[in-house]
């Protein structure tokens, strides 16, 4: 075996370590505010896919707005101060239905209290029974708009707005825009 072997001596090992210290220590820093910008990110991406989720199945319902297989009466699109309330036959018998509320023809969605909500069979905006499509403890909806357009010789474009905050961080907020055609109207 030779005498002569060499390894580091103390004074490198405690440079190294004092180095290795150093970088933890920023790293250590830097970590929670890496996480607090994934959380960030993270429930604005969930607060986006909701309320995206929320307009296109309005959008949906005013795309099928006005269907009727037979000689339907009345209005299609009802558009009050933050409430929609559409029409189209949806069990084909060619008359829009209004009751009983499970097999009515009608679907309302309206903004109250910070929650988008829905009703089938909804004769008015006022009515009682509407069942919540967001959840005002997670979610708080700030507006909800639809702003009806007629252009001559084509069928009447609807624009759908909402816009919402999360309860817990009012800084991340959504603001969504859907144009949707009424093909049926």
């Amino acid at each position: 075996m030779s005498v002569n072997q060499q390894g580091f001596s103390l004074v490198e090992v405690l440079i190294a370590m004092a180095i290795g210290s150093i970088l933890l220590l920023a790293t250590a820093r830097f970590l929670p505010a890496l996480q607090m910008a994934t959380l960030r990110q993270t429930q604005q991406q969930v607060l986006e896919e909701e309320i995206w989720q929320r307009l296109f199945t309005v959008s949906r319902h005013i795309q099928r707005a006005g269907f009727c297989r037979g000689a339907c009466s009345g209005e299609a699109v009802l558009i009050e101060n933050q409430c929609l309330r559409v029409r189209w036959d949806s069990n084909l018998n060619g008359v829009w239905e209004d009751a009983p509320a499970a097999n009515s023809d009608i679907t309302g969605f309206r903004l109250n209290n910070g929650a988008l909500e829905t009703l089938r069979g909804a004769t008015g905006c006022n009515a009682k029974g509407w069942d919540r499509m967001t959840d005002p403890d997670f979610l708080i909806v700030d507006e909800f708009k639809v702003q009806r357009h007629n252009i001559s010789g084509f069928s009447p474009e609807f624009d759908v707005t909402l816009s919402a905050h999360l309860k817990s961080r009012p800084t991340v907020q959504v603001n969504a825009s859907h144009s949707v055609t009424g093909h049926n109207l």
